[in-house]
């Protein structure tokens, strides 16, 4: 009897192994039942694709949408840890666990789950290009199972460029990247385009994993005059080791979004990761409510765009903040 109850232990807890591989996760209940739509609960499968500050602001805000709407929630909630092998396992597991909506988190996550199903609905939040990386037709008319919020503002980018071409001494910009992330890559289209007319030149640099990002940054020095980094997931996943590199050798970095300049980036054209979560969650509590169909719900740009200054930044950098940007710019400290 005790050999038996072992083996027994011993092919439950290897199967739990099995299952806790394919990145990390947890279950919870994310409202209370007051105004929830007669008493019922809603299963709501969470990937996202690794963990970073935008993109945790991204899920609580989603979750705060919902939690808004009056809706009672039962969350699965699982992390990639940056490995597509396991988003896609996510995405199956969850689909076979019969969620009743899926928010996928960032762009490797988005695709994995529309892999996985075209019948459950799919929610997604933190994708720049959503119609270059294959998740939908227009922004207008997404497709038959998914909508979601993108994390690229129109004029970002181009504002970006023009206040480096405009204040920054050099012409040389460079860009650490994964030149595997979709999203990426089209964002250093939209930068090359956005440089036509100036004399701005980028010198990349690409990194296949978050370990290759302090190296790649290091590469730069002294071929370049200030640095840009955009949403990459990879990239801002190890942010603190290019902001180390840029301090030590007094270099402008500039970065895609605000919770990296809170981490040390000197400054942005950026949103809240946690709106756009928000707008997402809004969307997702119309769908699972019966208010919208999915395929009616357009894909949304964030509402609204700020520059952002970190003054601690600026000075470890070597940078003057200049008076007039103080006008346009939110200085934090």
């Amino acid at each position: 009897m005790i050999k038996n109850w072992k083996i027994g232990a011993s092919v439950l807890l290897a199967s739990f192994i099995a299952l806790a591989g394919c990145g990390s996760g947890e279950s919870t209940s994310g409202s209370s039942n007051e105004g929830s739509e007669g008493g019922k609960t809603y299963k709501v499968g969470i990937s996202q694709y690794v963990e970073h500050p935008s993109l945790d602001e991204a899920t609580k805000g989603f979750q705060a949408a919902l939690k808004d709407k009056g809706l009672d929630v039962d969350y699965d909630i699982q992390n990639a840890q940056a490995d597509q092998t396991n988003s896609q396992t996510i995405a199956t597991n969850l689909v076979g666990d019969g969620v009743d909506l899926i928010f996928a988190n960032a762009t490797p996550s988005a695709q994995s789950a529309l892999n996985a199903t075209k019948d459950i609905p799919i929610v997604f939040t933190s994708v720049t290009d959503p119609i270059g990386a294959s998740l939908v037709k227009s922004f207008e008319d997404p497709g038959a199972n998914i909508t979601g919020t993108t994390d690229t503002h129109p004029d970002a980018i181009p504002n970006t460029v023009k206040f480096i071409a405009d204040n920054i001494e050099g012409n040389k910009v460079g860009m650490v990247y994964n030149a595997g992330e979709q999203n990426s890559v089209a964002q250093v289209d939209l930068v090359k385009k956005a440089m036509e007319g100036t004399d701005l030149e980028i010198v990349e640099a690409t990194v296949s994993n978050t370990n290759e990002v302090k190296q790649a940054t290091e590469s730069l020095v002294g071929k370049v005059d200030s640095i840009y980094i955009i949403t990459d997931n990879t990239v801002v996943s190890a942010l603190e080791t290019v902001i180390a590199v840029a301090s030590d050798e007094d270099i402008p970095l500039f970065v895609g979004e605000l919770d990296s300049v809170k981490r040390g980036g000197f400054a942005a054209y950026g949103f809240d990761y946690y709106d756009i979560g928000y707008e997402a969650g809004e969307m997702a509590a119309d769908i699972l409510t019966g208010e919208k169909k999915v395929e009616e719900v357009p894909v949304q740009y964030p509402k609204k765009l700020k520059l952002q200054i970190n003054a601690k930044a600026a000075e470890d950098m070597g940078i003057e903040i200049k008076d007039e940007w103080k006008e346009e710019a939110e200085i934090i400290e």
